[in-house]
Order: structure tokens, then C-alpha cells, then sequence
């Protein structure tokens, strides 16, 4: 089985290969949210969402996720790749709500997941996580139904509401 490294690089270079085809906004987002795996966790991190229009969505992210397993405290680093799809035209009513397709990976877990994004900043998304091989978290196994609940906040905001 390929290990954490290997797989983050080869899902960073095909995303970044798609999106050097043509002139893509970037912007940047705050995250702050809950995973349920096999565990509850907090998770704080960064995106990056890069944009065409607004048909078709990638983000790009990086987050820690920190709970309590097995009676202690750990902390897992958490890499994620999501595409929002809406193609509704002309509408800007149900550019309101994305559907949203994705991986992440830790060093104990992959999970494919699929969900809804509410403005590409409120995500409700669920999957199963497949262990890397016999990996586990303070003894505790990292598999099974995987529930994230995130909020992205865009930097912009924040910068504009401190003025």
C-alpha cells in the first residue's frame, strides 16, 4: 500500500496540473470544524479555493485534528482535496449550495467523502476512512464512518470586518 507521502504528492500534482490550464482565483480560508472518527475531533487549519467560475470549485487544505483517544490526547496533521460542483446557469440562487466530492488523509487514514457546501463555506460531508496499514491512534483503530462539519472562513472577511 502506497504510504501517506506518496499519496498526498501524487493528489497535489494532479490537482495542480488541472488547475494550470487556465487563470484561477485563489483565495484563502480560515477552517474550524468537528470530525467523527471512530473518535471526536476538533479540527483548525487553512484552504486555499481556486476558482474559474463558479461551476466548478477545487480547494486545497491543511488542518490539525485534536481529540482525545484512548484516554489521551492526540493530534493528527490532516490533508484534504474537495471539488464543489454546481451547474446551474444563470441562477444565482442555487449557486447558493455546492455539491462537494473529496479525500482526505492523515498518517492513520484516507477517506473519499461526498457532502453539500452552503456558499463553499459551510460543509456537511460524509465517507469511510481505510486505515494505513496497521496504523492506530493511541491504540485506538482509525476506521470506519467518517462526519466532518466545517466552517471556511475567507480571510478577506476577517480583514474587512477589522476595518
Amino acid at each position: 500500500m502506497m504510504n501517506f507521502r506518496t499519496a498526498a504528492a501524487v493528489l497535489s500534482l494532479f490537482l495542480l496540473s488541472t488547475l494550470a490550464k487556465a487563470q484561477y482565483t485563489m483565495h484563502k480560508m480560515i477552517s474550524v470544524g468537528y470530525t467523527y472518527q471512530n473518535q471526536s475531533f476538533g479540527e483548525i487549519g487553512g484552504k486555499l479555493l481556486f476558482l474559474k467560475n463558479d461551476d466548478v470549485i477545487y480547494r486545497l487544505g491543511g488542518s490539525a485534528l485534536m481529540g482525545v483517544a484512548d484516554s489521551k490526547f492526540a493530534i493528527m496533521p490532516k490533508l484534504q482535496a474537495d471539488v464543489l460542483l454546481n451547474f446551474e446557469k444563470n441562477v444565482d440562487f442555487y449557486h447558493s449550495y455546492y455539491f462537494l466530492a473529496g479525500v482526505e488523509g492523515t498518517t492513520k487514514y484516507i477517506a473519499p467523502k461526498i457532502g453539500v457546501t452552503l456558499f463553499g463555506m459551510l460543509d456537511l460531508t460524509g465517507g469511510y476512512a481505510f486505515p494505513i496499514g496497521d496504523t492506530r491512534l493511541n491504540g485506538k483503530e482509525m476506521k470506519g464512518l467518517n462526519i466532518n462539519f466545517t466552517l471556511n472562513i475567507p480571510t478577506v472577511f476577517i480583514h474587512d470586518m477589522f476595518k
